[in-house]
């Protein structure tokens, strides 16, 4: 079932690995199928670079399973990805990873400001990357706080525990986190550099604004 989305999953945590944002086995990732409405896990404990797309899980919106051809569990943090399908019906993928920088934030639960214009690009409305409140893993009080923060953004950090980006595609979350970890990495760069001190940072205003230039002519 679903095999194209297995292997797009698959190999974008495969990617998440070799990248840095996961290690040792940390992270879990998911794609829903729009047409079936049924959704695509990595499974638990299992090494990356060993998975293929047959070990992927697929599971329905009440948390049945469907199929499981290789007998392996779905990621214990399955209800934490419904959630934030249920609350967000625009999101077809969820990438959670554990990578450096925006972890490290994540643990001093502390939000991200707006301190390049690329922010936009991250759904943040807010102007500001969120941070969830802590919540245990596998758990729904988790799942509601993750989901509640990202109804009006496409990433976060969770508090003592990672980040989590939502897209369209698998392929559009995993940008997401990307682009998180590194706004993440300068951040911290610039927190370094001015001794503590916080930079200047870009208004909400401005970030919500941003549209495509209208003098473009498509003929």
């Amino acid at each position: 079932m679903l095999e194209h989305l297995k292997k797009d999953v698959c190999e974008i945590s495969k990617k998440a690995q070799r990248e840095g944002l996961c290690k040792h086995k940390s992270g879990n990732f998911s794609a829903r199928d729009p047409k079936s409405g049924l959704f695509v896990f990595t499974p638990s404990g299992v090494d990356r670079e060993l998975l293929t797309p047959r070990d992927l899980v697929v599971v329905d919106k009440n948390v049945h399973v469907i199929e499981n051809l290789s007998n392996l569990k779905p990621t214990s943090e399955l209800l934490m990805h419904l959630r934030v399908y249920e609350e967000r019906p625009d999101v077809h993928a969820v990438v959670h990873t554990h990578s450096m920088y925006a972890t490290s934030f994540a643990v001093l639960s502390k939000t991200i400001p707006a301190i390049v214009y690329e922010l936009q690009a991250l759904g943040a409305k807010r102007g500001y990357v969120p941070v969830a409140p802590y919540g245990r893993p596998g758990t729904y009080e988790l799942a509601d706080h993750v989901a509640e923060t990202l109804k009006d953004s496409d990433v976060a950090l969770m508090e003592k525990h990672g980040s989590i980006g939502a897209g369209k595609d698998i392929y559009d979350a995993y940008l997401k986190v990307n682009y998180l970890e590194e706004l993440a990495q300068m951040y911290y760069n610039v927190l370094t550099v001015r001794g503590g001190q916080e930079p200047d940072v870009l208004p909400k205003s401005e970030i919500a604004e941003w549209a495509y230039p209208k003098e473009v002519i498509f003929s």
